[in-house]
Parts: C-alpha cells; structure tokens; sequence
C-alpha cells in the first residue's frame, strides 16, 4: 500500500522521516505522455506532470507534508502562511490532519474561490490584506518574530525537500532525467526543489543526466525576467501572480548550473495554451499551469526539439479555478425534452 512520498523517498528525507508522518499519501502523481500536440511543438517527446491529483489539488502537498511533518515534530501547534491560494489550501488541510492551528493571509479579492472555499472547510483562520501577495508574506515573517508560529511557506526549507520527490518521481518513470523541463515560476521555489532533486538522483547514480530547466513566468507578473521587483503583480493567472520571489537567488542558481532559461508568456498565450491542453490532452490544469506549455509552445516557434524528451509541469488542478473556464466563449444550446429537437440539434 502506497504510504506517502515521505515514506517512499526516506533515504532522502532523513531530516523528516519519523514514526508520525502527516500524510494525505501525496504524490504518485500522472506522467502523461503527449499525443495532440506535434504540429504546435513539433517531434519531441512531451510529457506532462499532472501534479493536479494530490490530495488538495496543488503541488504543494509535496512541500506541506514535510513541513507540518516537522513542525509537529518540533512541537509546534500553530503555523502560519501568507498564499495567492494554493499554499493556503495545502496548509489548512495537513494542519487539520495534524490537529493543530492554521493561519492564513491572502490578498484581499485575488484568489480564486475553488481555493479560497478549500482553505474554509479545512478550518483555517482566514486573514484578507489589504495588499498582495508580498506585503502579505511580509506580513507572515513579522508576526513570526512575535508569535510561537511556523511559517510554512516556501522559505521554510522542509518545504522544498518534500518537493523534490517531484523529480525523483519522473525520473523513476522515465528511468532518466528529461533534456527540458518547463514550469511556472511563481515564488520560485519549486523550480529550485526540482533541480535539487534531480542534483542528488544523479549524486547518487540514479540518472546521469540533467534537464535544462526552463522558468516560464506571466508577463504581468515577471521579475526574474525583468531582474526587478513588480509592485503591482497582474496576470489571470494568480498562482504566480507574485512580484517579489521569496526563493528569487534559489531559482537563479538553477536556471544558471542547469544553463536553462527563464522567459515570460502574455496572459493570451497562457489561456491558448489552457484551450489546447484540455481540448486536445484531455487535461484540466489551472491558469498558472498553463504558463509550462505556454512557455514551450513559443521556445518551439525558434528551438528544433526533435528527439528531446521535455516535461511540462502542471502544479494544479482546472477545478481550482473555475471561473476561468467559464469565462469562456460558451454556446449552451438549450432544447425542449424532446427526441426531435434533439435531433435538430446534434445535425
């Protein structure tokens, strides 16, 4: 019986792994193998990360487990968060499985309401700012000074170790690393567990190669691109609507030792990119998942890939946000119960 990926990945997480594990039996998430897309990408190998299936929806299962796991470890009974929605979720969910407080801060009016009504019915304490997203995790690190509190953002670094597994797991599918690995870049700190993973399965033999990893961030919310902070981060897609990265220098170091890229994609090119993953895929990814295959579609336009195997990361699930998908163009077609209406309709 699969147990969780603390328990699958203990050789790599030994500074967590304890008798009390606080699991929702994360990860083992969907490798999917493309088969829609080629005349966009072209001949390379795509696969997609569906991180979408944790227990909450979101990727950051892999770093909550760990976190809580430690920080009841430590005998802490109250953490605490800032969160554009996810981590939110995530923190509320594994703090209720650990039976101990979760507090929360979010944007005032900028998280999506399939995240907002999860980090409710796990019983958080729910605190709107005034601000964004920066000045809310200001706000986390200050009031963590003044109260017995764990921060379980992504600078607490038990975070990133639980997200790494994320990169053991697709090389344990792949049974190697891919050549390119393309992900929304948000507070940047899963890119950097990611590359920290994939460092030790090489260290350690498991593989003996490296992707290229590839940033891909929203034009409106941009600032390792643009090498300054955005005060004002804008962008549909509000997992990485962030100005201000809290693992900026983390990112950096990966994108350099692994000589990847990081580039910024509009909003247009995240919803095509949205459109055409769950209508030639199948797959329903939220706005900011969308921000990896926006950002391979316009390296492919300058960038031969054939024969490459190049992984998509999609950190969280369609359902979290469905007001996006239904902002869209839609014709609901209306009829009477009747066979022949019916009939008019499907001809």
């Amino acid at each position: 019986m699969y147990k969780g990926l603390i328990e699958r990945y203990k050789d790599y997480l030994k500074d967590i792994y304890c008798q009390n594990i606080i699991t929702l039996n994360e990860g083992n998430t969907p490798f999917i193998k493309s088969n829609g897309l080629k005349d966009i990408i072209g001949n390379c190998n795509l696969y997609f990360k569906y991180e979408g299936l944790n227990p909450t929806g979101s990727f950051k299962d892999r770093g909550m487990t760990a976190a809580i796991t430690k920080a009841v470890a430590d005998g802490s009974k109250n953490v605490i968060c800032a969160s554009t929605g996810n981590t939110s979720a995530s923190a509320a969910a594994y703090s209720a499985r650990a039976g101990i407080r979760c507090i929360v801060l979010i944007p005032e009016g900028k998280v999506a309401m399939g995240k907002l009504s999860q980090a409710i019915v796990y019983g958080a304490d729910i605190v709107q700012v005034k601000g964004n997203f920066d000045q809310a995790l200001n706000l986390v690190k200050e009031a963590a000074k003044r109260l017995p509190v764990t921060i379980v953002n992504s600078i607490n670094p038990y975070r990133l170790e639980g997200q790494k597994t994320a990169a053991f797991e697709i090389c344990d599918d792949l049974g190697k690393a891919p050549d390119y690995q393309f992900m929304p870049v948000g507070n940047a700190g899963n890119i950097s567990a990611y590359w920290k993973g994939y460092k030790e399965y090489k260290a350690n033999i498991v593989i003996d190669n490296l992707p290229k990893m590839m940033g891909v961030q929203a034009a409106g919310a941009a600032p390792i691109v643009e090498g300054r902070i955005i005060e004002n981060p804008e962008t549909i897609a509000t997992a990485i609507r962030i100005g201000n990265p809290a693992s900026w220098d983390k990112a950096n170091t990966a994108l350099q030792e692994s000589q990847g890229t990081i580039d910024k994609v509009t909003d247009d090119e995240i919803m095509e990119a949205y459109r055409l993953l769950s209508s030639r895929e199948g797959i329903f990814a939220e706005p900011a998942s969308c921000a990896s295959l926006a950002g391979l579609i316009k390296y492919a336009k300058n960038h031969d890939l054939s024969g490459k195997t190049v992984v998509c990361i999609l950190t969280g699930n369609g359902l979290k946000d469905p007001d996006t998908a239904m902002k869209r163009n839609i014709i609901l077609k209306n009829i009477s119960a009747d066979i022949n209406d019916l009939m008019d309709v499907l001809s």
